[in-house]
């Protein structure tokens, strides 16, 4: 290997949207992720919906889910 060419491997610190951290080693000082195995549905066995820029509400408006569920929820109650 060539000397002075190859980033530096250091000690980093990843963390995750739900507060987690972790060290591992990398090229990188510091990961940010949005799911981590303290979170992912795979490992923990909870669904959990993850919206990311807004998709799930365009979902909703496009097909006026959002005031289905509204009228649904106020029939219960009635």
């Amino acid at each position: 290997m060539k000397a002075k060419i190859h980033p530096k491997y250091q000690k980093t610190v990843v963390t995750c949207a739900c507060g987690n951290t972790f060290e591992t080693r990398s090229t990188m000082k510091e990961i940010k992720v949005e799911i981590c195995s303290a979170c992912h549905p795979f490992f923990t066995g909870k669904q959990k919906l993850v919206d990311t820029a807004g998709r799930v509400e365009r979902y909703l408006r496009k097909y006026n889910l959002a005031d289905k569920d509204k009228k649904s929820e106020a029939e219960k109650e009635s």
